[in-house]
């Protein structure tokens, strides 16, 4: 078979590989966002054109091009490249690797860098066979993992790597990612005449939400679904309609994982907007929690505990009220449900806040200090307490005027101590001045 059928049979193949395949960045040049990590003059640029890399870990959502970047550095680097997906490979395949490496090293002086995607699904033996030789160097670590890699990867591993975060893409970085694409003729769609009805395009991109191949997998559909055969003839004019671009990228893709990180940020952020009094932002994360699946007992629990917390007795029947939409909850289930979901959340974000709760911990960090005897007329005079003294003293509050006596209540050592402290919000800005009253008295 002479060269130019060699070739013709590779192009072939390649044009077979799905678009995402294809638009692979070869170089820094291609490579599309993240320019806070590899822009113009950053360290990750640099070490990269250097070819002076250390081990290295990215960590980000799918779609924002940590396998890609990985990619770019196995076409730059004129070191050993290796490459394991921890979801296939095993301490054998560890083990291979590092031979491949000690042979590299030892016959041709080169170091090897050692690719693995999805490194926090090895568990911790499997991360540790790797430890030895990246201390020694004999393997330069590059990690990809969309886990928070400080919770999920051997911290060993993690403290001899630099992270690097890697986030979604904008829509303009999505915009060029089309763009390329759309006008690349080797490994694009630049041999076909390719225009977008008002809005196509700008829905496919929003829709992608920051993942590239997301975005990328969507164009390849809408492209090759409006032509009448697939490929046409050179030039050819394909029209992309709002109703095909809608049909190729039907579901918003959800930037949310209820088991990593994004499940945490996002009640962490729905939690802060009811405490900051924010009811727009406080349904907002509560929308996105539940269109990504998130159990709304969850939610439930942790507006229990914010109704605490962050509302206290400036309402003190806020948590009741969650109690409640809680329990109708249960009796209603899904989808109507979600009215008692936003129920709860706005009115928690509405209500006066007050976080004199607190007061408990600033107690037992005291208990913790200093365990003190219980005052003699507070103990219970019910057992021998005749004998041993214990109650005399006691003064019956209400016995007196106001069912109120003034009378020490704390241990010796601890009178005038307020762990306390009201705030001047809705019902606790009513209660304040009776309860200085009463300290001052």
């Amino acid at each position: 078979m002479s060269k130019d059928l060699f070739e013709a049979a590779a192009s072939s193949s390649k044009q077979n590989e799905p678009l995402a395949s294809r638009m692979r960045p070869i170089s820094l040049d291609e490579y599309i966002g993240q320019e806070h990590i590899i822009g113009k003059g950053c360290l990750l640029r640099r070490a990269i054109q250097a070819d002076r890399l250390s081990s290295l870990i990215f960590f980000g959502p799918p779609g924002t091009g940590k396998t890609t970047l990985a990619r770019v550095i196995a076409n730059t680097t004129k070191s050993n490249f290796l490459s394991l997906n921890a979801v296939l490979a095993g301490v054998q395949q560890i083990r291979e690797a590092v031979t491949n490496a000690e042979e590299n090293k030892k016959l041709y002086n080169r170091k090897t860098i050692l690719f693995v995607d999805e490194v926090h699904r090895w568990n911790k033996s499997q991360q540790d066979a790797l430890l030895p030789w990246v201390e020694n160097g004999t393997i330069i670590l590059i990690g990809a993992t969309t886990e928070n890699p400080y919770f999920e990867v051997n911290k060993a591993l993690v403290s001899r790597s630099r992270v690097f975060e890697l986030k979604p893409l904008t829509d303009n970085d999505l915009k060029k990612v089309a763009q390329f694409a759309l006008t690349n003729k080797e490994r694009g769609y630049g041999n076909w005449k390719i225009e977008f009805e008002a809005g196509a395009l700008e829905h496919l991109i929003d829709t992608a939400s920051g993942d590239a191949r997301s975005l990328l997998n969507a164009l390849e559909l809408a492209v090759e679904t409006s032509a009448e055969h697939w490929p046409p003839e050179e030039n050819f004019k394909i029209t992309i309609s709002l109703k095909a671009a809608e049909e190729s990228i039907q579901k918003k893709v959800v930037l949310y994982d209820r088991d990593g990180d994004y499940h945490y940020d996002v009640i962490s952020a729905f939690i802060k907007s009811i405490r900051g009094s924010d009811p727009d932002a406080a349904v907002y994360w509560l929308a996105r929690m539940i269109a990504a699946g998130e159990d709304p007992r969850f939610i439930f629990r942790r507006m229990l505990i914010s109704a605490c917390e962050d509302i206290g007795l400036a309402s003190p029947g806020a948590v009741s009220v969650v109690a409640g939409a809680a329990e109708a909850f249960d009796r209603v289930g899904m989808p109507e449900g979600r009215y008692h979901l936003a129920h709860a959340a706005l009115y928690l974000a509405t209500c006066p806040k007050s976080n004199s709760a607190e007061a408990f911990f600033k107690a037992l960090d005291c208990v913790q200090k200093e365990n003190k005897e219980v005052p003699n007329h507070l103990k219970d005079s019910n057992r021998d307490g005749e004998a041993l003294g214990h109650g005399e003293g006691y003064l019956y509050p209400h016995a007196f005027e106001g069912h109120w006596v003034k009378q020490q209540y704390l241990p010796d050592g601890l009178e005038g101590t307020h762990f306390y402290e009201p705030s001047n919000q809705g019902y606790e800005g009513k209660i304040k001045p009776e309860i200085l009253k009463k300290r001052q008295s």
